[in-house]
């Protein structure tokens, strides 16, 4: 015969698994509604560029390295690949860049050279030099988490700003004020 109050207890521990899922239920749910930050934005923002010197990308264009990012002008730093869909995608904004003046230098993230080639002469080439960053070791130095993204790099050498994603029509005048607080 069972003790006084044993069919009770009995009952309580019955239920806990039930409790405990609808617990774990609900916490999943609220975390699920919650506003997320989309992209990782780079810690270097405000921090001078990193020493690299980059191999090039395929013959045609010479390299890239932080020295390349001195000379009293801003420029932007892109981190693309010829694998990358969105880079397709930004590639007209890319030459709209370059048609109104602005220099941009490449680094081809984990890409071949013949597949840089075919991809510049696909879809243009704004660069006026590409780096081979066979294991993204300048990418993670950045702070890029992805490609495509584009960087703002101050006269000073200094990173100013980061631009996460590809580069839509929109998102040029944006870029070029960036440039212009950057002189």
């Amino acid at each position: 015969m069972n003790a006084p109050g044993t069919p009770s207890r009995l009952r309580w521990w019955m239920w806990l698994p039930l409790a405990l899922f609808a617990f774990f239920a609900g916490l999943a749910g609220y975390m699920l509604t919650q506003e997320k930050e989309q992209f990782v934005k780079s810690t270097m923002v405000g921090k001078p560029l990193p020493a690299f010197a980059l191999p090039p990308a395929f013959e045609g264009l010479p390299g890239a390295a932080n020295t390349d990012f001195q000379g009293g002008k801003p420029r932007l730093l892109n981190i693309w690949a010829s694998w990358c869909l969105p880079c397709i995608a930004e590639a007209p904004q890319l030459e709209a860049l370059k048609a109104q003046g602005v220099e941009i230098i490449g680094i081809a993230i984990r890409d071949r050279p013949e597949d840089v080639a075919r991809f510049l002469e696909r879809h243009g080439n704004p660069y006026t030099r590409i780096g081979a960053d066979e294991i993204s070791a300048v990418q993670l130095e950045l702070g890029s988490s992805g490609v495509p993204e584009t960087f703002v790099i101050g006269a000073d050498g200094t990173i100013r700003y980061q631009h996460i994603g590809d580069i839509r029509p929109e998102h040029i005048a944006l870029l070029k004020a960036e440039l212009e607080k950057a002189q």
